[in-house]
């Protein structure tokens, strides 16, 4: 696996944050998922594990992963490497 650092990461699950509160279906499922009020996002993404949240959001749903990826000229291999780099010694099995 690629190794990426830790502003990269952080970087990279902002843009996944920003394609959900862009993406009503997207927030919404994310939100039933997670028990996530949509009003209350802004007040849980300061909250530590949130972003490691949501790159497990979308790494549990492959087309959802490839979709951001390909909209944001991402490699999934690089989202997988970001929610590594934000959460190293949990064993989510995203490997």
């Amino acid at each position: 696996m690629n190794s990426i650092n830790h502003q990269s990461a952080e970087a990279i699950a902002i843009a996944g944050l920003s394609r959900l509160a862009g993406d009503d279906d997207l927030l919404m499922r994310f939100c039933g998922i997670t028990g996530i009020l949509p009003n209350d996002i802004r007040q849980a993404s300061g909250q530590p594990g949130f972003l490691v949240g949501v790159l497990d959001f979308y790494l549990a749903h492959e087309p959802d992963l490839l979709a951001w990826a390909e909209a944001d000229d991402l490699r999934p291999e690089s989202i997988v490497a970001a929610r590594h780099s934000l959460s190293p010694n949990d064993q989510s099995g995203f490997e």
